[in-house]
């Protein structure tokens, strides 16, 4: 077995890439001699980069590999903490304290009956908008953005009007830095204080996820966390609403490269679930690859990985891995096996991973039908993508109809 001294080098920048139209060159290069690769990290620690589909399902489903104990002190980081280390492990913590159930079922699409007919009031709302101003439209600040913090508006129970200041708090809260930066700290508290003071309001809030917390601390006088469930809460807004919107940018880009396969949605609204899946396994908007730390010696491929050390799994490597996805740079709706690790895998599969896809299908479904001449305003290759951002995304998205 190869150690971190031993293995083969093959020559790769990291973080790689910040375009996101198309796959960086080095990840098949990386998948096909070194599934398994040393890499040095922003932070300058060193880490192993794995960009197979095989290696990379083995570290999301094994529990030797861990999450939240990248945030502890003193292990190799994928790049300075921005976010307090207590909001890595709130998974953790919600299970600890009971809470799971009630972040469970705001995460169901169940539990919301008018959920898709919202979304696709939503939805119609801002093409309408759009089209009122004009075109060219500006699609990032004009649809995915607002589309997808109204829905984590209602997911947690705030008024949809404070979107803005949310999302403008992501800005911060995800930037990847070598060294933490005042300004993050700061960022983290005003938006917890936003979100204590709408949790401990006085009449209780009653609608969402802090509706489900209040009621949770009137039954149960021993529950004196509210910073906890603040946390819990701001916490699923920032990773939800960056996560759908990133997505849901991505695959409108792919849509605007491709106007056949729009053709085809327009066509075919049935294909719509298939066409989303397809759109995820294509997608390259999570940028960083998921880190792992290990908790125990672990072989991964020819490779011995120590425990203590950092693990970085690429998704957008599994994800084109034509060992399992047959033709992986053409987008096929039609493909019959999609076992795609965008919503990742193991005990982090993503639990709000029905309601990411009710979320895309509504709103393209949308777009290709009220737009269907809907192009890019500038060549796509031409878009400004944001650099040091734990998301792929392009500053704006101009586009004509």
């Amino acid at each position: 077995m190869t150690t971190h001294a031993q293995c083969p080098y093959v020559p790769t920048e990291f973080p790689l890439d910040r375009r996101g139209d198309v796959p960086p060159e080095e990840v098949a290069l990386l998948r096909e001699r070194a599934p398994i690769a040393p890499v040095t990290t922003l932070t300058g620690d060193p880490a192993w980069l794995v960009s197979s589909h095989a290696l990379a399902r083995q570290v999301l489903e094994d529990e030797r590999f861990s999450l939240k104990d990248t945030a502890n002190p003193g292990v190799p980081r994928q790049y300075a903490l921005t976010i307090p280390p207590e909001v890595v492990n709130n998974m953790g913590n919600i299970n600890s304290a009971g809470l799971r159930d009630a972040v469970m079922k705001t995460l169901s699409p169940r539990a919301d009956r008018e959920l898709a007919g919202w979304l696709e009031r939503e939805a119609h709302r801002l093409v309408d908008r759009l089209e009122e101003q004009g075109a060219p439209g500006e699609l990032r600040d004009g649809f995915t953005e607002p589309y997808s913090a109204a829905l984590h508006c209602r997911l947690l129970g705030i008024p949809a009007d404070d979107w803005r200041q949310l999302m403008s708090g992501i800005d911060l809260a995800f930037l990847t830095s070598p060294e933490p930066f005042e300004g993050a700290a700061a960022n983290w508290y005003r938006d917890l204080g936003y979100m204590l003071g709408k949790l401990t309001a006085d009449p209780a809030p009653k609608d969402g996820l802090l509706g489900r917390f209040a009621a949770l601390r009137a039954e149960r006088a021993e529950l004196e966390e509210d910073e906890l469930l603040a946390t819990v809460a701001l916490s699923l807004f920032g990773a939800g609403a960056v996560s759908t919107s990133a997505f849901l940018l991505h695959a409108v880009i792919a849509l605007l490269k491709r106007p056949e396969l729009a053709e085809r949605l327009r066509r075919d609204p049935a294909v719509i679930g298939r066409a989303v899946d397809e759109l995820l396994r294509y997608n390259l908007s999570i940028g960083d690859a998921l880190p792992r730390l290990a908790l125990a010696d672990v072989r991964v491929g020819d490779v011995l990985v120590r425990a203590g050390e950092l693990v970085l799994v690429l998704i957008e490597g599994a994800n084109h891995d034509p060992a399992v996805f047959p033709d992986p740079a053409r987008i096929d709706f039609d493909r019959e096996a999609n076992p795609h690790l965008a919503f990742g895998a193991g005990r982090h599969f993503c639990p709000a991973s029905a309601l990411g896809r009710m979320h895309a299908e509504v709103a393209l479904r949308v777009l290709v039908e009220r737009l269907p001449g809907l192009r890019p305003a500038v060549p796509i290759e031409q878009l400004a993508w944001r650099p040091g951002f734990i998301k792929r995304l392009p500053e704006r998205l101009p586009v004509l109809w």
